[in-house]
């Protein structure tokens, strides 16, 4: 059973850069088929996919946040990790992390979700 915790900070001021970790336990974050995805969920909103790295190292991301996001991995750690560069008030939300087996946007592994808040 794949498991996932994320790391990261849950306060960030204006224009800095938010960093998150998610460490993956129970399988590698390169084995075939697997994508590793980071959601958020702002307050009273649905869910928001921010993007993707896929087992070989592939990366995609969402077209509205593409330009402010970086996501990639340390195999040796088995981890891969977010950075959403120049946050704002709107970025505030609850991040996860998330696994999906076979590229079909089923997330059958979830972190267990971290409170972000953009605030001066």
């Amino acid at each position: 059973q794949v498991q996932l915790q994320e790391s990261g900070p849950g306060l960030v001021k204006p224009s800095q850069t938010l960093s998150f970790t998610c460490t993956v336990s129970g399988g590698s974050i390169t084995t075939k088929s697997y994508y590793w995805n980071w959601i958020r969920q702002p307050p009273g909103k649905g869910l928001e996919w921010i993007g993707r790295i896929r087992y070989d190292g592939n990366t995609y991301y969402n077209p509205s946040l593409k330009s402010r996001t970086s996501i990639s991995r340390d195999t040796s750690r088995n981890q891969f990790t977010l950075q959403l560069s120049s946050v704002t008030p709107e970025d505030t939300a609850v991040y996860y992390c998330a696994g999906d087996s076979r590229g079909s946007w089923y997330f059958g592994s979830w972190g267990q979700g971290t409170q972000v808040t953009v605030s001066s």
